[in-house]
């Protein structure tokens, strides 16, 4: 086997994980003839089939399977090894892969895109959106170097490192801007809308309101925080967002906001990566960039909670000559 080559293994891996021919040739950016024939030479250099193939999609066989994890810790360390040459080479940045989660994007993004760019002049800069299982799973397979989450992670390969802490705010309709934020045993009677299934977010709401299995009519799915805003904005339910988003999503809704009594639910936010960088310490620069970024966003946003917020008249005090 002197035969085997990098490229048919990235070729391999990405077919793996797209399971059609079409649709792994575009993200290989070759023909897919060319890359049914470099897999072919893979297979007759192993001397295994790797693929079922079928009229619509590909599955691995075992051996595929089997060779799969492989693959990836290859391409991997290979990855590696170019990352460290680079760092040697004193050039600090060439390329960054960032992954966020949907809760984060939209709002940090902005804030730090620029001040990351003037750092590091002409990185090749790529962000990924997407749910927290996919980012991990991406991380451990090198195709991402570092992604923002909310933490704990508790991967034993990755690095991982707190930026800040925000609370999570109650959205509810204007017409209950003269009403005191609910108790959590209120709360889990009013019907209440979150994200779906595969936000992470979704499961500390739903932790914090102590919600386990509620009827469908109880609980709302939307795909993101800005159609539970409006949801809430036409008097459907309540939702609960995070901090760093009421800028974002409730400048233009006709919307309550209210702080819980404390403890407040809240979240942090971290960023991660793979241990075995060499990148680490621009990651540590990179996070410090994000730390004062969200610190400002969340100081701006928590007055803006302070100015919609209801304000109740004081209680009464006795008076001690009645």
């Amino acid at each position: 086997m002197n035969n085997l080559t990098l490229k048919q293994f990235r070729y391999f891996e990405a077919l793996a994980r797209h399971g059609h021919f079409g649709h792994a040739a575009a993200a290989c950016a070759i023909s897919q003839p060319a890359l049914s024939m470099q897999i072919k030479d893979l297979e007759g250099e192993l001397g295994l089939p790797l693929f079922e193939r079928g009229p619509k999609e590909v599955r691995l066989t075992a051996f595929g399977q089997d060779l799969r994890s492989s693959a990836v810790a290859i391409l991997r360390a290979v990855q590696e090894v170019e990352e460290l040459a680079q760092a040697a080479r004193l050039t600090p940045l060439g390329r960054l892969r960032l992954g966020v989660i949907p809760t984060i994007a939209p709002y940090l993004l902005p804030r730090i895109i620029g001040p990351m760019m003037t750092l590091y002049a002409g990185v090749d800069l790529h962000v990924r959106e997407t749910v927290t299982p996919k980012l991990i799973v991406e991380l451990l397979e090198g195709r991402l170097d570092a992604a923002l989450v909310a933490l704990p992670i508790s991967e034993p390969a990755f690095s991982e490192t707190a930026l800040f802490t925000e609370s999570f705010v109650l959205v509810r309709p204007i017409d209950f801007a003269d009403r005191p934020v609910p108790k959590i045993e209120t709360l889990r009677e009013l019907r209440l809308l979150l994200l779906e299934e595969g936000h992470c977010f979704r499961d500390q709401a739903l932790a914090f309101c102590q919600v386990k299995d509620a009827a469908p009519r109880e609980l709302l799915d939307g795909s993101s925080l800005s159609t539970l805003v409006q949801m809430v904005a036409s008097g459907i339910g309540v939702t609960l967002i995070p901090e760093m988003a009421i800028g974002v999503e409730t400048r233009s809704a006709q919307v309550s906001l209210g702080r819980f009594a404390k403890p407040e639910p809240q979240r942090t936010i971290g960023m991660i990566w793979r241990k075995a960088s060499p990148m680490a310490k621009e990651f540590l620069h990179i996070a410090q960039i994000i730390r004062q970024a969200g610190e400002a966003l969340l100081g701006e946003n928590g007055q803006s909670v302070s100015e919609r917020q209801p304000q109740l008249p004081p209680m009464q005090q006795p008076n001690p000559n009645d």
